[in-house]
């Protein structure tokens, strides 16, 4: 963990076990990135992961499609302040809210980065259904002119009008 004498501005953790919390969470591999990273491949898409962005070298995509000039950011709801799902921390509240806040700004910087360098940036959320990322995905590339996405959504739009919806969530 770094030195907390190099920042002084990050309050201590409220226990032991807080800072066990901490300290065990991901920030790549995270069992939602790892459900669409398996999803995609099976599809027969390649991607590269962890990527630094172009010209933002402390900032990485989940997934990234170079070719095709599209990065895919899997949020965790905490992390990003999902406006479904957040549940502010009590401890420290204001610096957390603020920190929250942050990363909000620097996503939506990062956005308009991309944006202005003919990028597609894509976020999806982990609550997110993994079929229903892996959709957006396909889109956003088959957009892009990616021939696989074009592919699969050209079979899929065949497919739906025969389909019946069973479980919610699967078709």
């Amino acid at each position: 963990m770094r030195d907390r004498a190099n920042r002084p501005d990050v309050p201590p953790p409220r226990d032991a076990a807080a800072r066990r919390v901490m300290i065990a969470q991901r920030s790549v591999n995270t069992r939602p990135e790892l459900a669409l990273r398996c999803a995609l491949h099976s599809l027969g898409f390649r991607y590269r992961v962890n990527l630094p962005l172009p010209g933002l070298r402390r900032r990485r995509a989940d997934l990234t499609f170079t070719r095709w000039r599209t990065a895919v950011f899997v949020q965790g709801c905490f992390w990003h302040a999902c406006p479904e799902h957040l549940h502010a921390p009590k401890h420290n509240a204001e610096w957390w809210w603020n920190k929250l806040q942050h990363n909000v700004r620097r996503d939506a910087d990062t956005d308009a980065y991309l944006v202005r360098l003919g990028w597609l940036p894509l976020r999806v959320w982990e609550h997110e259904a993994v079929e229903a990322a892996v959709a957006k995905v396909v889109e956003v590339l088959a957009h892009q002119g990616h021939p696989r996405a074009q592919e699969i959504q050209g079979r899929s739009r065949r497919l739906l009008p025969t389909q019946t919806v069973g479980r919610a969530g699967s078709v």
